[in-house]
């Protein structure tokens, strides 16, 4: 069965809302939106070739108290501004409901970059993170599946460390997320 996200269009805010409504990490946040920068001229040739299209609908789950949401949605905001899309966001506490479409093994992970067709039904999602930075989250969880376990804080502190490390690796968090945004999109 397919996600249909129809319901939710015209609910959410607008990324400019986002930015100006943060109470959190806004400055970070702000210094990312500015200093974006396209790697490969290739990249802003193709998404600026996705302006001719009004078939597709995007929406962000997003809260400004994460980190991820702080590293990867200025570059999704930006990479979305040079293909002209639609994009709504929703702050996660406010939308559970379209949350609870897009677990990340189970859990409430954000950002989540939705994309709809114009009926509403999904046509694929991007999220939380880059696939590179998310393999060190999927393997901490299977090694860590206890929560509750005394050395979880200690552990959990210590693969965020090495995941932000992760983030800057090679051209940093633009390069990844460009191109995985990129190949999603071109198979959509």
């Amino acid at each position: 069965m397919s996600v249909n996200v129809a319901y939710k269009f015209g609910k959410g805010i607008t990324p400019r809302q986002f930015m100006e409504g943060m109470e959190r990490n806004k400055e970070t946040f702000a210094a990312g939106y500015a200093n974006f920068a396209w790697i490969r001229d290739e990249d802003r040739e193709f998404f600026e070739s996705l302006n001719y299209r009004d078939d597709v609908r995007v929406l962000i789950l997003a809260a400004d108290w994460c980190g991820d949401v702080v590293r990867n949605v200025p570059v999704v905001f930006r990479v979305l501004e040079t293909a002209g899309w639609k994009t709504e966001v929703f702050i996660l506490e406010e939308h559970q409901d379209l949350m609870d479409h897009f677990l990340t093994m189970g859990g409430r992970s954000v950002p989540v970059v939705i994309f709809a067709d114009t009926g509403g039904y999904v046509l694929g999602h991007w999220g939380p993170r880059p696939a590179h930075v998310q393999e060190l989250m999927v393997e901490f969880k299977q090694e860590n599946p206890d929560r509750e376990a005394p050395d979880y804080e200690e552990k959990i502190g210590a693969v965020r460390q090495k995941m932000a490390e992760k983030y800057e690796e090679g051209a940093g968090v633009n390069a990844s997320v460009v191109s995985e945004l990129r190949t999603l999109i071109s198979g959509m």
